[in-house]
């Protein structure tokens, strides 16, 4: 329950820095804080379904925020599938999946843009926006990657309940 509640204000922080502070400095290119929140605590979590629910959760807050230019559900489907890979594969190397699934972002997110008929989405934009937002991603997730998992409070391993042996206890 209190790490759910802290992606959840993890999610929250990082939406209000992305209007606040990054959109404001570039408003073309820059590292989308949303996303590597998202993809970062769907690789620390390890598991495909969480992944997914925290990408879904995650985008549709990213769609809900007030000066969006897209169809509503476009960032839930991009970062639920996102999400649900970096959970998926990210177990062993949280880093490279973080890193690979944030350079994909983009163009996921225009090829879904361009089907829902967002005029916006153009060759010329994406062969441009696409390698500079990429990269931006790319520069910015390993220290997003660190911070969440500095602040995403740690799982206590837990002792079996059930004697593992029969002989256990005897003399």
């Amino acid at each position: 329950m209190f790490r759910n509640l802290v992606a959840a204000l993890l999610i929250l922080a990082a939406l209000v820095l992305q209007v606040g502070l990054v959109n404001r400095v570039s408003p073309r290119i820059a590292p989308d804080l949303v996303l590597l929140v998202v993809l970062s605590l769907a690789a620390l979590r390890g598991a495909a379904v969480p992944g997914a629910v925290i990408g879904f959760c995650g985008g549709l807050a990213y769609d809900l925020l007030p000066p969006s230019d897209h169809a509503l559900g476009q960032w839930a489907l991009v970062m639920c599938v996102l999400g649900f890979l970096a959970g998926r594969a990210g177990g062993q190397l949280p880093l490279l999946v973080v890193m690979l699934c944030a350079v994909i972002a983009p163009g996921l997110a225009a090829g879904i843009g361009a089907l829902l008929g967002d005029p916006g989405v153009t060759w010329s934009v994406l062969r441009t926006a696409w390698l500079w937002v990429g990269l931006c991603n790319l520069v910015f997730a390993p220290v997003v990657l660190w911070a969440v998992s500095a602040l995403q409070p740690k799982r206590r391993a837990r002792g079996s309940e059930f004697v593992t042996s029969y002989r256990r206890g005897t003399a």
